[in-house]
């Protein structure tokens, strides 16, 4: 059964876990794809709660969220080691990452992307701003330690428009 919640009830332990992994998908073009993350951030801005997410424009999922204005974080609040680990290593675009990693999904309950089943914690976003990273913004540390590729990021700030557990 799905709980809706308040986006910031478990705004502590989404950040906690999200450190250690957690799934961000979307869908479009009849396509549903997830990903591992664990750089985010949950806040209020623009009057809005929000859901901040960074997909690189190497990775297949940004083709489909580029698409679709949406995307869902779904919080593993059990082990789910195992299939973060493989779709945070293998890409959509040459294999089913869901059928590898033993995933199901449940249908989104505002918006049409679907979220990880059995995971815990779900948030549904609807882009409402995005902004593709540059070096001469970032931090030369940061720079040199986590782009030296220059694969930067593009910062997805998704409204959070429903958040809900599973009981």
């Amino acid at each position: 059964m799905l709980k809706e919640v308040n986006y910031n009830q478990y705004a502590d332990k989404a950040i906690e876990v999200l450190s250690k992994g957690a799934f961000l998908t979307t869908a479009a073009d009849g396509e549903v794809n997830t990903m591992t993350i664990a750089w985010g951030s949950i806040g209020f801005i623009w009057a809005k709660p929000v859901f901040m997410v960074m997909v690189r424009p190497s990775r297949h999922t940004y083709n489909l969220i580029e698409k679709s204005g949406e995307f869902t974080v779904s919080i593993p609040l059990k082990d789910m080691q195992q299939a973060l680990a493989i779709c945070g290593t293998k890409s959509g675009r040459d294999m089913d990452k869901f059928a590898a990693a033993g995933l199901t999904t449940l249908a989104g309950q505002k918006l049409a992307t679907p979220v990880i089943a059995n995971c815990g914690l779900h948030f549904e976003c609807k882009i409402v701003y995005k902004q593709a990273m540059t070096d001469e913004n970032l931090d030369s540390e940061i720079n040199a330690k986590k782009y030296s590729t220059g694969d930067y990021h593009t910062l997805y700030f998704g409204e959070i428009v429903a958040t809900y557990i599973e009981e």
